[in-house]
């Protein structure tokens, strides 16, 4: 044994460091490699998943109203970090999709609201994924929000040229049904003023009658199953104090009201 330990060569501690921090560089790099190229692909794969939802969707393997849109790389809602695992959390928060705790539709009404939904979301699937439109469930009924910055010119009433195909769309949909439909404008908290309109107040309200005013018009909507009102900063679904926030509340929403119209009696 004494021999033996004379022959034993002591260990360079020095050369096994510099081989441990060898590696750790090279593991380090790797993994900047691969977030580096995760980040490059990751408006692919967020087409793919959506073309992928999309088709199941149309088998009806798996219901609308349940489903997840991804991030695209191009967010127009500023955001200091963009990473996939957050897109459930962020689309929800945007109100791209209903969180189970809001509940399902139920009843033979509501049952026309889930079909209703259906279409509505396979007919702007375009516009969900770049968050021009969001779809959820309200107290009243199934609600649509055109986000102002998709659907209206800035400080405006009037419809963007550029977004008249998506609300052809949204018309083509919602004459199927009998529900009647409240129309509301709302806005941030930051004051305007501008030569057509001296508040908040004014723009929304302006925004929901001409939304209205389209219906009937040009589209031949009975007037008796419209309303529109115009709530300003006051029905807020996001904090006004950030950016972000200020963007989802400009917007108009289309209320489909839960209750079906029914006919009149004759006198």
């Amino acid at each position: 044994m004494r021999r033996r330990r004379r022959r034993i060569t002591p260990v360079s501690h020095e050369r096994w460091l510099v081989s441990y921090a060898d590696f750790i560089t090279l593991l380090f790099a790797f993994f900047v490699v691969l977030y580096a190229s995760s980040q490059v692909d990751q408006r692919k794969v967020g087409k793919l998943a959506l073309a992928i939802q999309v088709a199941f969707q149309e088998l009806g393997v798996f219901p609308v109203n349940g489903t997840t849109v991804p991030l695209p790389s191009n967010d127009p809602v500023p955001s200091d970090t963009v990473q996939m695992i957050e897109n459930v959390q962020r689309t929800s928060a945007l109100g791209h999709i209903v969180s189970p705790a809001e509940g399902t539709l139920g009843g033979s009404d509501d049952g026309d609201l889930g079909n209703l939904r259906q279409e509505l979301e396979k007919a702007l699937s375009a516009e969900i994924f770049r968050k021009d439109v969001s779809l959820r469930s309200g107290s009243d009924g199934l609600v649509v929000s055109l986000q102002d910055i998709g659907f209206f010119e800035s400080g405006s009433a009037q419809i963007r040229a550029s977004a008249e195909p998506a609300f052809d769309r949204i018309v083509l949909v919602l004459r199927k049904y009998s529900h009647d439909l409240r129309i509301e404008g709302h806005t941030d908290d930051q004051p305007i003023h501008t030569p057509e309109f001296s508040s908040n107040w004014e723009l929304s309200t302006a925004r929901a009658t001409q939304v209205v005013r389209l219906l009937i018009v040009r589209y031949g909507f009975a007037a008796e199953r419209l309303s529109a009102a115009g709530y300003a900063q006051f029905h807020a679904v996001a904090d006004n104090r950030s950016a972000q926030g200020r963007t989802l509340n400009r917007r108009v929403d289309i209320v489909i009201l839960r209750k079906a119209r029914t006919a009149s009696p004759a006198p």
